[in-house]
């Protein structure tokens, strides 16, 4: 099992002091010190006011904070959890997610969503309703300008003329693709597409809030993870070569009831074919946030 860290300014109630540079920096080195084999951001570059006022987080624009990490660290993974693919058109992503792996040294794992935010679609110049059909197109489209680079890749809200000459990254044929989502079209383009799956294992409102069907359960999400690897096998494709990753929330490390949720949780994904575990931390205070990254470390023998 592999652990993955997301930066803890991506916690509603963060404290503001985790944006500072001197932070970032600092909490980026503990998390590579103590074992975390990657750290995560995730994507919102126009969130309402009114879904931040309910629970929504701030962030930053995850490929510039990424490459920010990537300058204080030497191999800490970088993740994007999730850069949402219809905000941008696929050349724009191809140009911004190979250079960060770039600057990094081949460190990237580029997990990819659709994105739920209708006031987030619109301050954006991007239709809505359109979002699941530009996912599709758009995650084709990178997977071609990467493995292809020279070829013209044309969309339906773009179009490249004539021999192109765009950047490539250093990982080949290209970084990991992780495909978010719990919908049988996420499986699909997990096996056409992907080498890694981020489901979310959360009540059903939580999946209605972010627009995917819900894994409620561990046994619900061992049958979607048993479905996966079957359609992978059909593809003729290797299902021990796709990692899973499974988020879970902090815990008092202090309470043991929290404690032995957390380890059941845990070994019991992993029983139903979890490969990482993304770990939220505590986000009042940078020392409470480095506190519980050493004690998560501890706790899992990272």
């Amino acid at each position: 099992m592999h652990f993955t860290l997301e930066y803890p300014s991506d916690v509603p109630t963060a404290n503001p002091e985790l944006r500072e540079p001197a932070v970032l920096r600092a909490l980026s080195v503990h998390a590579e010190a103590v074992g975390f084999d990657a750290i995560a951001l995730a994507d919102h570059p126009a969130p309402s006011a009114k879904w931040r006022r309910s629970g929504g987080h701030s962030t930053f624009d995850p490929a510039v904070a990424l490459a920010f990490f990537a300058a204080a660290t030497s191999t800490i993974r970088l993740m994007t959890h999730l850069w949402v693919l219809p905000f941008r058109t696929p050349y724009l992503t191809a140009k911004t997610l190979s250079s960060l792996d770039e600057v990094s040294g081949g460190r990237l794992i580029a997990a990819v969503g659709a994105g739920y935010l209708r006031s987030e679609f619109a301050a954006l110049g991007v239709e809505f309703e359109n979002r699941v059909t530009l996912f599709d197109e758009y995650l084709a489209a990178l997977r071609a300008i990467w493995l292809h680079p020279e070829t013209p890749v044309t969309g339906t809200t773009f179009a490249a003329a004539g021999e192109m000459a765009v950047t490539t990254p250093v990982q080949k044929p290209h970084p990991p693709l992780w495909i978010g989502g719990n919908s049988p079209a996420t499986l699909r383009r997990v096996v056409e597409h992907g080498s890694g799956w981020c489901p979310m294992v959360n009540p059903a409102a939580v999946a209605s809030s972010v627009r995917t069907a819900a894994i409620e359960t561990v046994d619900d999400f061992a049958r979607t993870a048993d479905k996966l690897r079957q359609l992978l096998a059909d593809a003729g494709r290797d299902p021990a070569q796709i990692e899973i990753q499974v988020a879970v929330p902090a815990v008092d490390f202090d309470d043991a009831a929290a404690v032995g949720e957390l380890d059941r949780f845990v070994s019991a994904v992993g029983a139903a074919g979890a490969t990482r575990i993304l770990a939220h931390v505590h986000a009042s205070s940078a020392s409470a946030a480095e506190t519980y990254m050493t004690r998560f470390a501890e706790h899992f023998g990272l």
